[in-house]
C-alpha cells in the first residue's frame, strides 16, 4: 500500500478560518482559537471549503469498497475492464499464520492462472475479471474535503475497522494533520475525544489516545 498527497486547498487552516470570520463576522485574529470553537460546537460547514486528493496504491477491492461508502467524495479507480488486474492483497493475520498463508497463495495463484487462460482464449478482461478474488488490488484516486475527512477518521481509524482500511486512514490523517494541524488536531476514534461508542470498547483506550495524540 501506498499513499500520496496529490492536491490539496493551499493553506487549509486558513481558508476554514476565512471562512468562518465571514460566517461569524468575527474580527478575531486568533486562528487556532476561532477554528476550535467553531468545531467543538459543531458548525462544520466551514471545513467543507479546503480538499484533499489522495492517490491509493494497491488497495484491495475489498478495502475500496468501503472507502466509496463514504459518499460525500470523489473516487476514480483503476479500471480491470481495461487494465490487466495483477497483484493481491495479503491480510495481515493471513500473513502470520504459515498454513493460512500457504493456502492463499495457492488459492490466488489459480485464480491468476485462471484469468491469464480466459484472456488467452481472447475473452475480454471485463468478463475475465470476473473469477478474481477481492484480494485483489488496484489504484484509486479519492478527493473530500476536510468535513468529510473528520467523519472518515472518525470511523475508519477506529481499532473495530477492517484493519486494511484502518491503516489506509491512518496514514490519511498523518497528512493531514501535517498540512492542516488545526483542522485535524483532534481526528480520530470517538474515543479520543470522549467515549467509546462501540458495544465493547477497546481495553487499552489510554494508548490509543496517545497514539493519535502523538500522530
Amino acid at each position: 500500500m501506498e499513499i500520496k498527497l496529490l492536491n490539496y486547498t493551499k493553506d487549509p487552516d486558513g481558508i476554514c478560518f476565512q471562512t468562518a470570520k465571514i460566517c461569524y463576522q468575527s474580527k478575531s485574529n486568533d486562528k487556532e482559537g476561532l477554528l476550535n470553537k467553531i468545531i467543538k460546537a459543531g458548525h462544520l460547514s466551514i471545513l467543507e471549503h479546503a480538499s484533499f486528493t489522495f492517490l491509493i496504491k494497491d488497495i484491495s477491492r475489498v478495502a475500496s469498497h468501503q472507502l466509496v461508502r463514504h459518499r460525500i467524495a470523489s473516487f476514480t479507480q483503476q479500471s480491470h475492464r481495461y487494465t490487466k488486474a495483477t497483484g493481491f492483497f495479503t491480510p495481515e493475520k493471513i500473513q502470520q499464520d504459515a498454513q493460512a498463508k500457504e493456502i492463499f497463495n495457492e488459492l490466488t495463484k489459480k485464480a491468476l492462472s485462471v484469468y491469464e487462460e480466459l484472456l488467452n482464449l481472447g475473452l475480454p478482461k471485463e468478463d475475465a475479471r470476473y473469477i478474481l478474488p477481492c484480494s485483489i488490488v488496484s489504484d484509486i484516486i479519492v478527493t473530500m474535503n476536510a468535513r468529510e475527512l473528520l467523519h472518515f477518521f472518525t470511523l475508519r481509524t477506529c481499532q473495530k475497522a477492517q484493519k486494511e482500511i484502518q491503516d489506509i486512514a491512518i496514514e490519511m490523517l498523518k497528512i493531514c494533520k501535517k498540512e492542516a494541524p488545526i483542522i485535524f488536531k483532534n481526528a480520530g476514534p470517538p474515543c479520543t475525544r470522549g467515549r467509546c461508542y462501540e458495544r465493547k470498547p477497546c481495553e487499552d483506550i489510554n494508548q490509543i489516545r496517545h497514539f493519535f495524540a502523538e500522530l
